[in-house]
């Protein structure tokens, strides 16, 4: 029994390196091939001009795009709760002469965003590792401006299915229909789903799912 368990921390340290590793920045370019972000801002509504924050960000991959498509005129918002990833974003920045980006250091139930401000917020492959998952969609909710849109985008693990959310949680993944009435409990509506929107790391187990709900 203490070799399995011991078998089962060091299968479980692999995946969270695994999984923190696509989001160096060598690993952004094969990322693409697999994660249309052109069509993610599409669904999102990020448009030239926005207030958008990126929650989870890592070392940037997202916010990086983000401050592409929101132009000069626009601002990116990039949250993670560990400073060195924030440092290694603002490397990447400097490197790439992005100025509308401006990292924060969150809390775990904080983002710590500004009020009534931001157009779009979204979690990418972050939500399922939330514990205090209530009171992030509370704040991101007085971060938003009426009408303000949060894009939700997870992987889902098709062994997990019919599991319990804490059982998918530990597997880091998350269904869908777990989320949606999560965001609905907090007082978004529902304004567009994708139960489909290709494989990540085109991992045929690992089916992304998109969810965005509006601030009414």
């Amino acid at each position: 029994m203490e070799l399995q368990n011991k078998l089962l921390a060091l299968l479980i340290l692999l995946g969270v390196f695994f999984s923190q590793a696509q989001y160096k920045e060598n690993d952004w370019k094969e990322r693409d091939t697999w994660m249309n972000v052109s069509k993610i801002f599409e669904i999102a509504e990020i448009k030239s001009g926005n207030k958008v924050a990126d929650i989870g960000c890592h070392e940037g991959y997202l916010s990086i795009h983000m401050a592409k498509a929101v132009g000069a005129s626009g601002k990116v918002f990039a949250v993670d709760v560990r400073k060195d990833r924030l440092e290694k974003l603002e490397e990447h920045l400097i490197d790439r002469n992005v100025k509308n980006v401006r990292t924060i250091l969150g809390d775990y139930d904080n983002p710590k965003l500004p009020e009534n401000s931001l157009d779009v917020v979204v979690i990418l492959d972050t939500y399922h590792e939330m514990d205090d998952y209530k009171k992030i969609l509370a704040h991101v909710k007085k971060a938003l401006k009426s009408g303000g849109n949060i894009v939700l985008i997870e992987k889902f693990k098709q062994h997990m299915l019919n599991k319990s959310r804490e059982e998918q949680k530990e597997a880091h993944t998350l269904a869908l229909h777990y989320v949606k009435e999560e965001l609905e409990a907090a007082g978004f509506k529902i304004k567009s789903e994708s139960k489909d929107f290709g494989r990540w790391k085109k991992e045929e187990d690992k089916r992304i799912w998109i969810l965005v709900g509006k601030k009414q």
